[in-house]
C-alpha cells in the first residue's frame, strides 16, 4: 500500500517554561544565558534534607492556562515523584503530578491548511524541569548544567486529534501564541521554553484500531516539527509494507541526517515507579483564586483575529500579522483609534513598522514612539502633506529619535508640493526636454509615461504629490 493509503495519528505533548522569576520549589533565578551550574542550591541539586516550597505564581499560571483552554480546574490536585535515574536530574526523580493533575479536559480551536479542526486536550500538569546534558563537547566529554533543574514547566497533553504535520505545526503555534498572549511563556523554542514530543502512529485508512504510537524527542523548531513527522509517518508505512513490527520506543530527530533515530524503548508509567511525593501536601486551590484568574483572561488570539477582521476589514493574512505580537497588535488598536483609515494603519503596522523595527534591533516596549505620534505622521501621509517615500524616511527618524514627525519634516524640508501650478510648470518643462519620447508616447509607446513620470519626481525632488503628477502629467500627453 502506498503512504497515501495510511492515515497518520498524531499527538502532541507540550512542555512550556513558566515564567516565574524563581524556580518551582526553591528561590533559585531561573533566568537564561546565566553560566553553567551558577543557578542552583541545596534544593534544587537534591542534597539529603532539604524540602521543597511551592512557588504560588507557578500555580497561578497553570490555572489561568487551564481556563484560557477550557479546562477543568482541580481544587485539589496532588504531587508524584517520577523517579529514573539521568545525569541531569540531580535528585534521581522529577516532581511532577500523575493520577491528579491540576487541569483536566478542555480543547483548542485550530485554523489549519485542512480546515478548522477542535483539538482535545487530555490533561495539564505542573512539574519542574531536569538540567540540560551537552553531549559531544571537547575532548568527548558530556557535560552537565543543572542550571534548569527545578525550573517550573507546564506539560500539555494533547489527544491524538491530528492528522498531518501540517496540523500539528499549526496547533503547536496556536497554542504558543495563547501562552504568550495569558503571559505564561516566552515561546521561545531556540532557548528550549516552548517544546514538545511528537506521539506518531499511521493505521490504514478506514481502520478503526490505533497503529502503536512511537514517541519523537529532541524538536525545536515548528520547521522540525513538520520534518520530524513526515520522516516518522514514512520510516513506519516503509517498515510495515516490509513486513515488519513498530517498536513502541522513544525516537530522536537528528536535524542534520534529517531523520529519527532509536534512543531506547518507550517507558511505561509503571516503569517510572510514580508514588505520591511524601514533602509536599495535596494542593488546594481555592474557588476565589480560580475566578481572580478568570476574571484577569484576555482576549485570546484566534478570537482577536477574527474581530480585527470584522471590526476594521482587515484580511485574514494582515490579521494573522497583527496577533501574532500581542505589543503590535495593541499598538495597531491604539493607533486605529486616533485615525480614520485603520487599514492604512495595519498596513503600515504590518510593513513599515515591523521593518524598522527589526532593522534597528528595537522593541515597541523599547521606543520612544508613541501610537499617537505614529498616528500624526500617517495623518501627514492622508493629508497630503507627506508622500509614502518620504513618511518611510521620517518613521526612520522617529524611530531612532522619539521626534515628532512634523519637526523631521520641516528640519529636512519633506513636505511634499501640492501646489497646481508650481507641479504642472515643472511637468511643462520636462515634456518640453523630452520631446521624441513625447511622440513615441503619443505613437503608442506606452510605457514611457512611467518614464516621463520619474523625470517629473526627479526634477521635484521626490517631493511631487504623486496622483497630482500623474493627472497633469495625463493631461498634457492626452489633451
Amino acid at each position: 500500500m502506498p503512504i497515501a493509503d495510511f492515515q497518520p495519528v498524531i499527538g502532541l505533548e507540550v512542555h512550556a517554561q513558566l515564567l516565574t522569576d524563581t524556580k518551582l520549589f526553591c528561590g533559585c533565578p531561573t533566568s537564561f544565558g546565566a553560566a553553567p551550574n551558577t543557578q542552583v542550591c541545596p534544593v534544587c541539586l537534591g542534597m539529603p534534607g532539604v524540602l521543597p516550597s511551592l512557588n504560588a505564581q507557578a500555580v497561578r499560571f497553570a490555572v489561568r492556562t487551564g481556563l484560557a483552554l477550557g479546562c477543568r480546574v482541580r481544587e485539589q490536585s496532588a504531587w508524584s515523584r517520577k523517579n529514573y535515574f539521568y545525569p541531569d536530574l540531580p535528585k534521581g526523580y522529577q516532581i511532577t503530578q500523575f493520577e491528579r493533575p491540576i487541569c483536566e479536559g478542555g480543547a483548542l480551536v485550530v485554523d489549519a491548511p485542512s480546515g478548522e479542526i477542535r483539538v482535545r486536550l487530555h490533561h495539564i500538569h505542573i512539574e519542574e524541569d531536569a538540567g540540560k546534558s551537552v553531549h559531544d563537547a571537547e575532548g568527548g566529554a558530556s557535560l552537565v548544567d543543572l542550571n534548569r533543574a527545578g525550573v517550573p514547566l507546564l506539560e500539555i497533553v494533547g489527544e491524538p486529534d491530528l492528522r498531518s504535520s501540517e496540523e500539528a505545526a499549526e496547533y503547536l503555534k496556536a497554542l504558543r501564541d495563547v501562552l504568550m498572549y495569558l503571559g505564561v511563556n516566552d515561546g521561545n523554542l531556540e532557548e528550549g521554553s516552548f517544546r514538545c514530543d511528537a506521539n506518531v502512529s499511521v493505521m490504514p485508512k478506514g481502520s478503526k484500531t490505533l497503529g502503536q504510537r512511537v514517541e519523537l524527542k529532541n524538536i525545536n523548531s515548528f520547521r522540525f516539527v513538520r520534518q520530524a513527522i513526515d520522516y516518522e509517518i514514512a520510516r513506519q508505512v516503509d517498515v510495515i509494507e516490509s513486513g515488519g513490527t513498530i517498536l513502541q520506543e522513544t525516537r530522536l530527530w537528528d536535524t542534520v541526517r534529517g531523520e529519527t533515530r532509536a534512543m531506547r524503548s518507550k517507558e511505561d508509567a509503571h516503569d517510572y515507579r510514580y508514588f505520591p511525593e511524601p514533602d509536599l501536601p495535596p494542593l488546594r486551590i481555592s474557588p476565589e483564586l480560580i475566578e481572580s484568574e478568570r476574571a484577569q483572561l484576555p482576549e485570546l488570539p484566534r478570537a482577536l483575529r477574527q474581530r480585527l477582521m470584522s471590526q476594521y476589514g482587515l484580511a485574514a493574512d494582515v490579521a494573522g500579522v497583527l496577533t501574532s505580537d500581542r505589543a503590535l497588535v495593541t499598538w495597531f488598536e491604539e493607533t486605529a483609534a486616533l485615525t480614520p483609515d485603520a487599514r492604512r494603519v495595519a498596513n503600515w503596522c504590518q510593513g513599515e513598522l515591523l521593518r524598522v523595527l527589526k532593522e534597528t534591533g528595537t522593541s515597541l516596549q523599547a521606543l520612544k514612539m508613541t501610537p499617537a505620534m505614529f498616528a500624526r505622521l500617517l495623518q501627514l501621509v492622508e493629508n497630503g502633506t507627506l508622500s509614502q517615500n518620504a513618511a518611510k524616511d521620517v518613521l526612520d527618524e522617529m524611530v531612532r529619535s522619539g521626534r515628532e514627525a512634523q519637526v523631521i519634516v520641516e528640519e529636512k524640508g519633506l513636505g511634499q508640493i501640492n501646489d497646481e501650478g508650481a507641479v504642472a510648470a515643472v511637468v511643462d518643462e520636462v515634456l518640453g526636454a523630452h520631446a521624441a519620447e513625447v511622440e513615441k508616447y503619443r505613437g503608442g509607446q506606452q510605457k514611457l509615461f512611467g518614464f516621463l513620470m520619474g523625470q517629473v519626481m526627479k526634477a521635484l525632488r521626490g517631493k511631487g504629490n504623486p496622483q497630482l503628477v500623474n493627472r497633469l502629467l495625463r493631461d498634457r500627453l492626452e489633451g
